[in-house]
């Protein structure tokens, strides 16, 4: 039985990959990933309804707190669950989610708001963003998220496919489903 709220409204889930890709595979991991909850609102952000100058703190002075920046944290603050997907390039954030977190912790420093978190991270490569995958777990927690599971899938060619938008590799499904069900 997947998470569901005590009550008879359905719990609120924001999802977005972590990249301003039009055919993000973060994204599509992330919202494959948030219909697995039963009961639940699903509301998938895409990063390019954020975008924003690249901050800088003379920037900033300038321009003061982006409202834009602060439409991020208010769809943040109306979910129940975040389900965020990670895109790795070299290793680390993409600049588009990068960028929209710098900004919005300059507003709220708990960006994240202490909801939640499943944490996923895929890539085309065998290690399947296990690298920003690290980073995101070491880091969110500093800033508000509470990361109750965490996946990475391999190869997404490979193990996801796109015409059924789900995980194809069974054992590699199994998983994120025992993750969702032991963790919310």
């Amino acid at each position: 039985m997947w998470l569901k709220k005590t009550n008879t409204t359905n719990m609120k889930i924001i999802a977005f990959g972590g990249s301003n890709s039009k055919h993000s595979i973060n994204k599509r991991l992330a919202t494959y990933a948030s219909s697995l909850f039963e009961n639940a609102d699903v509301e998938v952000l895409d990063l390019n309804d954020f975008a924003m100058p690249v901050f800088s703190v003379d920037l900033e002075k300038e321009v003061g707190q982006h409202k834009v920046a602060q439409a991020f944290l208010n769809k943040l603050k109306e979910a129940d669950i975040l389900v965020v997907s990670m895109a790795e390039n070299n290793g680390n954030y993409s600049v588009a989610f990068k960028n929209v977190f710098d900004w919005s912790s300059r507003i709220e420093k708990d960006v994240f708001q202490h909801k939640p978190m499943l944490l996923l991270a895929t890539s085309p490569g065998g290690r399947g963003g296990a690298s920003v995958l690290g980073i995101a777990q070491n880091l969110f927690p500093r800033y508000g998220a509470e990361i109750k599971g965490s996946f990475s899938l391999p190869a997404f060619g490979s193990n996801f496919d796109l015409q059924e938008n789900k995980i194809s590799n069974p054992e590699l499904d199994q998983e994120l489903k025992d993750i969702i069900k032991s963790n919310f």
